[in-house]
């Protein structure tokens, strides 16, 4: 299944990243068996093109890291860089090949992070802003839906490019909301306030004033939503005798904020376990007091509570009629635990 080689690619990542210093180490070590795992034949140059010539304007031989041929016209073009690099200053370089092929997708990587591009806003033209981004050691299912898409087997240009649009408008809501919803701006802060909330001037100490509030109240909404989700999941069915433990209630919402390293911790045990157990049946509980990863969505069938405070981190693990304690230093150190994971979840399903 296309899901378990990517669950395993990313168990590559992790186990070389600290290795891999320069850009041909992550060109061998893992973009092109990246590209290999989606079913391109690497080492076939009729196929998989490495310096693809690309040349720009007046000047002669430019040369593109790789080149996808499919149908005999270069599809997809790619720029590697070093795992070491971030990607924020490099769309340039690429976006100057794109102009000269007629391949309708660029992909700019530095083996982790996946930029994909195409000609939304003016044909033939590269767009400034990646209509998908796929960080492989914080992947979404989402995320897996869209790389299968450019795998070979299921390639299909039309489809991606009818897709293209949506994902990244999508993307940069999200990424706009994100922003918000974690550090208001004065702008989104007032925009708030005048819709008949506060009905005195918004000078620049009452938008300071309220933008914690703000805040706090977008938290509270979400956690609500959330909270409401689980409660009706777990209504909705009729929990057998060993499941009837009774549920403490629901911690105030304002009082619960799930975190980023909460959130990958999640996705991380999310992939440990998807080989063996469906995907949506895999999901979490936030409390105040810590974050429970279940199966089911049952607070009775948990497979490990975890707690990250600022300066301990650590996963409590059933084993049996014990409750087994495991400190870990950083959120990918989870990986480490695999075998107790994978253990305590076939104890229940």
């Amino acid at each position: 299944m296309f899901e378990e080689k990517i669950k395993s690619f990313i168990g590559r990542i992790e186990d070389l990243k600290e290795n891999i210093k320069t850009e041909e180490a992550t060109k061998t070590s893992l973009i092109m068996p990246f590209f290999s795992m989606l079913g391109y034949d690497v080492f076939n140059p009729m196929e998989f093109v490495p310096e693809y010539i690309a040349d720009v304007g007046i000047k002669k031989g430019e040369k593109v890291d790789y080149a996808i041929i499919l149908d005999n016209e270069p599809t997809i073009l790619i720029e590697a860089k070093s795992i070491t690099e971030t990607l924020d200053k490099h769309d340039s370089q690429l976006f100057r090949y794109f102009g000269t092929s007629n391949a309708k997708f660029a992909i700019l990587t530095n083996g982790v992070i996946y930029k994909f591009y195409t000609d939304l806003e003016e044909t033939n033209k590269m767009d400034t802003t990646p209509f998908l981004t796929v960080d492989l050691l914080n992947l979404r299912d989402s995320d897996i839906a869209e790389l299968k898409k450019f795998s070979k087997e299921n390639f299909d240009k039309n489809n991606i490019l009818n897709s293209a649009s949506e994902l990244k408008y999508c993307g940069l809501i999200k990424a706009f909301l994100k922003r918000e919803f974690t550090t208001p701006s004065d702008e989104f802060t007032r925009l708030i306030l005048s819709s008949d909330i506060y009905e005195g001037r918004l000078l620049q100490n009452v938008v300071d004033k309220f933008k914690p509030l703000v805040k706090k109240s977008i938290s509270a909404y979400i956690n609500e939503i959330v909270n409401d989700k689980i409660k009706t999941a777990l209504n909705s069915e009729t929990p057998a005798e060993e499941e009837t433990e009774e549920i403490t209630g629901i911690e105030p919402a304002d009082e619960i904020i799930t975190t980023a390293e909460e959130l990958q911790s999640f996705y991380i045990i999310k992939s440990i376990l998807g080989n063996d157990i469906e995907l949506n049946r895999i999901t979490y509980k936030d409390t105040v007091s810590y974050f429970s990863v279940l199966i089911d969505n049952k607070v009775t069938r948990w497979v490990c509570r975890i707690y990250l405070k600022e300066h301990t981190k650590y996963l409590i693990i059933p084993n049996g009629d014990k409750q087994e304690k495991y400190n870990i230093d950083k959120i990918s150190d989870i990986y480490n635990l695999s075998e107790q994971l994978k253990t305590r979840a076939s104890a229940l399903v």
